[in-house]
């Protein structure tokens, strides 16, 4: 659920949530990300992503995001479920955070 709203991926695999806004992430899912999936993010002036990769947690290949590494924003990979609670906390901090959410 976000913003009473319930989200499942629908056709697309993922969501990116923001404190401003919520975007369908057009992924095939976690294995088939590729480092041009993560272009989008480059441009929401984040300090933290926190990366929901479905039921488990999973870690992508250092490669996929070097270039939020080189724009100095850190990535957590976590269960959906841990990414969900975490973005509330540092949300509700008023961190720079963003949750790019996989639902399978």
């Amino acid at each position: 659920m976000v913003n009473g709203a319930r989200h499942d991926g629908g056709d697309a695999a993922g969501l990116i949530v923001t404190p401003e806004r919520l975007l369908r992430w057009n992924v095939a899912g976690f294995d088939a990300l590729e480092e041009a999936d993560f272009q989008v993010i480059l441009e929401l002036n984040l300090e933290i992503l926190l990366l929901g990769t479905g039921p488990r947690q999973r870690f992508p290949h250092p490669r996929l995001t070097r270039a939020l590494s080189a724009k100095r924003i850190g990535v957590e990979a976590m269960d959906l479920h841990a990414a969900c609670r975490t973005y509330n906390i540092l949300m509700a901090e008023e961190r720079r955070v963003a949750a790019a959410l996989l639902f399978a």
